[in-house]
């Protein structure tokens, strides 16, 4: 049974503060999925979780969408990719996707719907929802026992 939750954002710095509680909430072997149209704020999310996992604040945090895979280290690799431009699973291959997922790291892919079998049985999925210019809807649904404790963790930050 999946447990789910919703938060709405009213500005991209309250974006990135869930990152941030997230990403000081991930361990190894943690996998998080970003659904949502262009502009929906997964970037800004996945920069906060930066923030929050350690990584160096000098370091660019953008969106993979060309290059698939950007992996940042912090206090624990925050492997980041983006699945937008594949098609099929076949693909992860090339970027050893199996490895990624079951090394010491965190996963965080955005448009993770494209190739929904790649999706791990625990995983927290998020889908961002642009409500107006500077607000977010952000839909958590949790499945698995660390997916459940990182949704715990996000719970009552704003609701």
């Amino acid at each position: 049974m999946a447990h789910r939750c919703r938060i709405r954002t009213i500005s991209a710095e309250e974006t990135r503060r869930i990152g941030r509680v997230l990403g000081a909430a991930l361990q190894p072997g943690d996998w998080i999925g970003l659904t949502g149209e262009l502009g929906a704020g997964k970037t800004c999310l996945v920069q906060g979780m930066a923030e929050g996992a350690g990584v160096d604040p000098a370091v660019a945090v953008t969106s993979p969408t060309f290059t698939i895979l950007q992996t940042y280290p912090g206090r624990l690799p925050l492997h980041h990719m983006d699945f937008y431009r594949l098609s099929s699973d076949t693909e992860l291959f090339e970027i050893a996707y199996d490895e990624l997922v079951e090394g010491g790291g965190a996963c965080v892919v955005e448009w993770c719907e494209k190739l929904p079998a790649a999706r791990p049985r625990d995983a927290l999925v998020l889908r961002l929802q642009i409500l107006d210019e500077d607000g977010r809807e952000i839909a958590f649904e949790a499945s698995g026992e660390r997916a459940e404790l990182l949704l715990e963790r996000v719970r009552g930050v704003r609701s």
